[in-house]
């Protein structure tokens, strides 16, 4: 692939989320990423049964390499390409990739330019480290899921968009991409610790910021961004779909005005947040007026900062989408296209997601494995 990381080489320890999307990242930029999946195939109370299909969208653009890591001749496997490598990354619990002789030590201890990339929940140290959790309880503990949701109702899971691939997944893609570039000067690898308590946090920048200027309230649904202003929310049409509306700046919002026949003199109240209620309740009776694509038809592509509530379904349809090519299909599967997109190094999405272990003789040999050490391999069962 000809992306901007054409010629990095990276090994995936494959497990569920975020790793695997930092690994989708870095393959769709062009990345050599080799996938170490598990002989055994998940249990019958696996929770994403599309894993190991070609529904498997973050698995895509990458080969399958699958060893039985409990095999003593596996660790030395993974050690040897390693040695290869520029970076590796992991999603494990703290300490499981050193009781598998994986640890950053045996790693560099082969490789000492090499990246050692680990994506957790709450990091590799802390009182909950060694603790289980999920995208939820780690955006909860870092003050951004009391922001969401409505007033009456308690916070609203914002699906696993921010711990697990904004705080989690990106953060990790963007860390080892940094060490990898210092160590190129340095000659040194070192260590990222990606938090997804860490990175949704720092996702919520702007909001502690406001936070500490006096300009956000800790009550949901009472700020300009989560619901509370009438310019900046969703509003439900006449055929149950949705409308979403951002006029936020002055001008904007004299436009929607203007645009969506709202002549009430109450509108002109724009940033009396004591009229924020009333606001969004003539608001909406507005809106139900007309269907969402009658309303598309009137707003959508100016500057009143209106856009239709879209499902997956509709998404890739849009105009604007299909202009953009910001969805693919690959295989059958319609997904979303690699981003962001370079001037010159353009970054393509590869083949579909590979079944595990189907690659495994390929890749090693690929990588300087002899006919016979493969054999040797497939034979003692360890691919």
């Amino acid at each position: 692939m000809p992306g901007p990381l054409t010629g990095i080489k990276i090994i995936e320890m494959v497990g569920l989320g975020p790793c695997p999307f930092a690994a989708m990242m870095l393959a769709d930029m062009g990345a050599e990423v080799i996938r170490i999946d598990r002989k055994t195939k998940p249990g019958a109370d696996n929770p994403f049964p599309m894993l190991g299909t070609k529904f498997d969208v973050m698995a895509r653009g990458r080969r399958s390499l699958a060893l039985d890591l409990k095999h003593p001749d596996a660790r030395e496997v993974v050690l040897a390409l390693v040695a290869q490598a520029d970076i590796i990354i992991e999603g494990f619990r703290p300490g499981v990739m050193e009781r598998l002789g994986l640890g950053p030590d045996a790693c560099h201890a082969r490789n000492p330019r090499l990246v050692f990339g680990r994506i957790t929940g709450w990091g590799q140290h802390g009182p909950l480290a060694q603790s289980a959790g999920h995208d939820l309880n780690y955006i909860a503990l870092s003050g951004m899921l009391h922001a969401m949701g409505r007033d009456d109702s308690p916070p609203s899971p914002p699906l696993n968009l921010v711990g697990d691939f904004g705080g989690g997944a990106m953060m990790l893609a963007f860390g080892v991409v940094c060490a990898a570039l210092e160590a190129r000067t340095s000659g040194k690898g070192q260590v990222v610790d990606a938090a997804m308590t860490d990175g949704s946090a720092l996702l919520g920048a702007m909001m502690y910021g406001l936070r500490a200027f006096g300009s956000w309230n800790d009550k949901r649904e009472a700020n300009m961004l989560d619901g509370g202003a009438p310019f900046y929310d969703t509003y439900a049409c006449l055929d149950g779909k949705f409308l979403s509306v951002g006029a936020i700046e002055p001008q904007f919002y004299a436009q929607l005005l203007a645009l969506s026949g709202a002549v009430d003199p109450a509108f002109q109240k724009q940033w009396s947040q004591k009229r924020w209620p009333e606001l969004k309740a003539k608001f909406a009776a507005l809106f139900a007026t007309k269907t969402r694509d009658e309303w598309c038809a009137l707003l959508e592509g100016t500057d009143a900062c209106v856009a239709p509530v879209l499902d997956m379904a509709e998404a890739p349809l849009h105009p604007h989408n299909q202009a953009r090519g910001a969805f693919i299909e690959i295989d059958g599967v319609t997904q979303p296209a690699p981003a962001p997109r370079f001037s010159r190094t353009e970054s393509e999405a590869g083949q579909a997601a590979a079944t595990p272990g189907q690659h495994s003789a390929d890749i090693l040999a690929d990588w300087g494995w002899s006919i016979e050490a493969i054999e040797s391999l497939k034979s003692t069962g360890v691919i």
